[in-house]
């Protein structure tokens, strides 16, 4: 495996970085995720350089840097037009709040600044000019043997962070490892240290899981570890039919965050609470409410027969932006739930397709006759009358689209007002 970290493409301006410490006599390594990656020959997103330079010694040695986080000991090189964060070798002292070191000191061993890393898959570093691999928790061993484990004492890592025990389970699911017996069994008694994250990180690190390859199994491990209990009870609580299914449909979906999170939701909670679930979990708003309509509207199987008038007024309530999300939710779970009723779904799922290539008026504002044109044709001016012969026009044409001309609707409208004997 370490072949494939010399035969890596890393980009010319961070080994110009790593050139430029070494020359200044500085010990200077890439670390953490790339060189996980470039061990597993993925590309990495960001290579990140740790050197035992001091940040005041690094801001010397290059034109432009950026202090982005100097009293951690992290400074941005600008180097051919790309950023490169560089960061002193360093050592943590005690975690207070469970989620951040009460000091950072600087070092100069690169052993000492592995040593506070998380999982060992992480804790390497690699210096790509002398070719030269420093792996003393034996990272590339448990990458050869898909495991995640952590960096010495289990119960010490988590205590120290609490998100590290969601990390471990995401990286599970991304990579399609399995957990360390000691690393997985630290995760039940370091549950008190978890609750005191910020909602904003446990949804980062969902969200990743939930999108990853392995998505159910990752699911799985965090209603066993007792994690899922903690942020997402409604699912944790589910009986174990209902839990297994909705995971199955998080797989069968496609890889988007707003209909995997729905699907999980879709059998187990109702529309408010959807709703509420997307606001605890600190996603925005707008994801929130998306979530939620999709939920509510979830089951389509239901809707197998219904007449057109009827798929229009669905169209109407979940408007044609969201309907392919929504037929994505459905078809997932049809297709774990009830598989021998795909045929008849999916037949429903053109109709509504077709119904929505027509492009019917499903909205007030689409109706050929304006607010003011109800009020001259009536002879009223501003009133509830108004908003009562709106509705009447739009479910008129949402029964029959063709009546969607200004002649015909000024007619019904008034025939409407003579029937109402207003």
């Amino acid at each position: 495996m370490i072949a494939n970290l010399h035969n890596a493409d890393i980009p010319r301006p961070v080994l110009d970085v790593i050139a430029r410490l070494r020359e200044l006599g500085h010990a200077v390594y890439l670390v953490g995720g790339c060189v996980r990656d470039m061990v597993r020959k993925v590309h990495p997103k960001d290579f990140d350089v740790a050197t035992s330079a001091l940040p005041e010694e690094v801001q010397r040695a290059f034109r432009k840097v950026i202090p982005t986080g100097i009293q951690h000991g992290t400074v941005t090189v600008v180097q051919g037009g790309t950023h490169v964060e560089v960061t002193t070798f360093r050592s943590e002292g005690d975690y207070l709040d469970g989620r951040r070191p009460s000091s950072v000191a600087f070092e100069r061993d690169i052993v000492k600044d592995l040593s506070r890393r998380d999982f060992t898959i992480n804790a390497m570093a690699y210096n790509p000019l002398d070719r030269d691999l420093v792996d003393p928790f034996g990272g590339q061993a448990d990458l050869q043997a898909h495991l995640i484990r952590c960096v010495g004492s289990a119960q010490e890592r988590f205590s120290e962070d609490g998100l590290r025990p969601m990390r471990a389970v995401r990286f599970a699911a991304v990579l399609g490892f399995s957990l360390d017996p000691a690393t997985r069994d630290a995760i039940p008694a370091t549950l008190g240290v978890f609750r005191k994250v910020a909602l904003e990180r446990v949804r980062e690190e969902l969200t990743k899981l939930i999108l990853s390859p392995r998505a159910e199994g990752g699911l799985v491990l965090l209603a066993d570890t007792g994690l899922l209990e903690v942020f997402l009870p409604e699912v944790a609580r589910a009986s174990p039919e209902a839990a297994r299914l909705a995971r199955a449909a998080v797989q069968a979906a496609p890889v988007e965050v707003e209909v995997r999170l729905a699907v999980l939701l879709a059998d187990l909670v109702d529309r408010p609470l959807a709703r509420d679930i997307g606001l605890r979990l600190k996603f925005p708003n707008k994801v929130a409410d998306h979530v939620a309509l999709l939920v509510e509207h979830a089951k389509l199987e239901e809707r197998v027969g219904e007449s057109d008038p009827a798929l229009r007024r669905l169209l109407a309530r979940v408007g044609l932006a969201q309907l392919s999300h929504l037929i994505a939710v459905a078809r997932a779970r049809v297709t774990v739930r009830a598989p021998e009723r795909l045929p008849e779904v999916e037949a429903l799922f053109a109709r509504l397709e077709s119904l929505a290539a027509a492009k019917p008026p499903l909205s007030a504002k689409e109706l050929a006759l304006t607010g003011g044109d109800i009020m001259a044709t009536l002879g009223v001016g501003p009133s509830p009358i108004v908003g009562e012969a709106t509705r009447f026009l739009l479910d008129s044409v949402l029964d029959d689209p063709a009546l969607n001309t200004a002649d015909t609707l000024k007619a019904r409208l008034e025939e409407w007002h003579a029937r109402s004997g207003r």
